[in-house]
């Protein structure tokens, strides 16, 4: 039995002492499914711990268009994503932690020299301490405030998955620090400020710090008030909204020498002496959520620009081959929930990378359906995308699958 095997396993059996633990000392529940499997709150107060395990599955064919025809589909079935969650306080309720481990291939794939070749279980694990009014230090791994569709949780998509937009744009997750606040601006308006410094390398990463840090601002302004159950950071209309209800955010990211593709995400850009190529890359998003009485409308802009796109050699004349992925892409869905929980959801992504860069610009079209059996935590959903590349068709792909959230 190899060290990754054995510290995997000794990972899940404590994982296993923890919940039976839990389970023994609260053998009836009234929680309600949804809410968190496991629910405890120490005697004194001084701790609670919420556990809630995550199932998403899917099964999809791909259609790849070849020589003015549809080749035959590909199909696959997979778990997504298989997570486990743990959240609550420490030792008062203004100071809160989360921690979410993934065990799906998708989650923990990505072993490099720079985490020392290791799966990428951890995709949480942060405190936020509620320090002053209505002030918020976090610290920690976890996500950075970007762009809108990113920071919903996966749990919470009204589609199979999140846009091209992206996956090609995203900032994602790192390990470093924020500092946010809410501000009330009179009558119903709202404010919120997030600023972040992190490592800019992505997360569970080791051997870092290798370029600079990485520098995330957002603002978001609310003028109709706070959306019902936190709906602004998640998909659908799920409680009706009685008013219409709004959130505009802007974000701008400044990842100072990263070495990476894609700001802190895509692949390192490596030179063939071993070493990394820097270059600054900044990263912009626009994007908006309305919601009304069932109908839910989200829209994205994004556009990044980087020092140098093409990547170089120690010399700074000779090309690696790999580029920055700059360019700017819209993202734009809408739905409406009819009264049977079902709701039919359309999305268009347009992404026009810089001529440079060699990378195909891409439209999609997706068509979804999905039923609510209780709220996102119990949901089947199916979809259909047309996919182009430089303006040619590219492929169509069938999506259906199942989310179980505790």
């Amino acid at each position: 039995m190899n060290s990754k095997n054995l510290k995997f396993k000794k990972t899940f059996i404590i994982l296993a002492f923890i919940t039976i633990g839990g389970v023994s000392a609260q053998k009836i529940s009234d929680n309600k499914f949804g809410k968190g499997m496991i629910n405890f709150i120490a005697k004194d107060s001084s701790y609670s711990v919420k556990f809630a395990p995550r199932i998403q599955t899917r099964y999809q064919s791909q259609w790849d268009y070849n020589e003015g025809s549809y080749d035959d589909p590909e199909y696959n079935f997979l778990v997504r994503r298989a997570r486990l969650k743990f959240d609550g306080f420490a030792f008062s309720p203004k100071l809160i932690y989360k921690i979410e481990l993934g065990l799906s291939n998708r989650d923990i794939s990505g072993a490099s020299v720079y985490n020392r070749n290791t799966p990428r279980y951890i995709l949480d694990a942060v405190i936020k301490w509620k320090f002053y009014q209505n002030f918020e230090l976090w610290a920690g791994q976890t996500k950075l405030p970007g762009n809108i569709e990113r920071v919903i949780s996966s749990g919470n998509l009204q589609l199979i998955d999140r846009s091209l937009l992206n996956s090609k744009f995203n900032i994602d997750r790192d390990i470093g620090v924020q500092l946010r606040h809410k501000s009330k601006l009179g009558g119903k308006w709202v404010s919120r400020e997030k600023i972040s410094i992190s490592q800019g390398e992505g997360r569970n990463i080791t051997q870092g710090n290798i370029g600079g840090l990485q520098y995330t601002a957002r603002f978001e302004l609310l003028p109709f008030g706070i959306f019902k159950s936190k709906g602004d950071y998640s998909q659908s209309d799920l409680v009706r909204e009685k008013s219409i209800k709004t959130m505009l955010g802007i974000t701008y990211d400044h990842n100072n020498n990263a070495v990476k593709t894609r700001s802190n995400m895509g692949s390192y850009m490596t030179q063939s002496n071993g070493g990394l190529f820097e270059t600054d890359i900044n990263t912009l998003f626009i994007d908006g959520i309305v919601k009304y009485n069932g109908f839910s409308v989200m829209g994205e802009y994004a556009k990044r620009r980087a020092g140098t796109i093409e990547d170089l050699e120690q010399d700074n004349k000779t090309k690696t081959g790999a580029v920055v992925g700059v360019g700017s892409a819209i993202n734009v869905q809408g739905s409406y929930l009819f009264n049977n929980n079902i709701e039919m959801t359309i999305r268009y992504t347009n992404i026009d990378f810089d001529n440079i860069t060699r990378l195909s610009d891409l439209r999609q079209l997706t068509y979804g359906i999905s039923k609510y059996v209780v709220g996102h935590k119990l949901k089947i959903q199916a979809d259909l995308s047309f996919s182009r590349a430089n303006e040619n068709k590219d492929y169509v792909l069938f999506r259906t699958g199942f989310d179980l959230h505790f």
